[in-house]
């Protein structure tokens, strides 16, 4: 298991760093190789299960996940979403939180703890350096893209 943290500052009110980080469809736009469906019915709540299908033909492997706490963020109150990673390939568990930072702006805190079954622990370190940038890009493009 690898964990991880990613921390941002952004020019964006809460409520719209929280749309942008958990619309979950826009996710597989800015994760190359990536496609993202929510199998529930909206809203997004307690319960929500999504899959994060990545890779290219027989190498693609799902990504099951479940949101398991869903605290959207007030005007002034931070936000918390915890998601569990429940793939056959990919375990662990990912939190987004925003809350309010400097001068008006959006503080973004991702936690991460990812597993890839059946490798090795000897790939922890690529793995967390591979997740870091890939996550750290994705997070970058969600919240400057509209």
């Amino acid at each position: 298991m690898v964990n991880f943290l990613l921390e941002r500052t952004a020019p964006l009110a809460l409520p719209e760093a929280w749309r942008r980080l958990t619309e979950w469809p826009r996710h597989g736009r800015v994760v190359p190789l990536t496609r993202v469906t929510v199998v529930t019915p909206p809203p997004t709540r307690e319960g929500t299960v999504l899959v994060a299908r990545s890779g290219l033909g027989p190498l693609a492997f799902d990504d099951r996940m479940e949101v398991t706490v869903w605290q959207p963020p007030g005007d002034e109150t931070p936000g918390l979403c915890r998601l569990e990673k429940r793939g056959r390939v990919i375990t662990g568990w990912a939190e987004i939180e925003v809350r309010p930072g400097p001068g008006g702006r959006s503080r973004v805190v991702w936690r991460e703890e990812l597993g890839v079954r059946l490798l090795p622990r000897v790939f922890d370190p690529v793995v967390g350096r591979a997740a870091r940038y890939v996550f750290g890009r994705a997070v970058n493009r969600l919240l400057r893209w509209r």
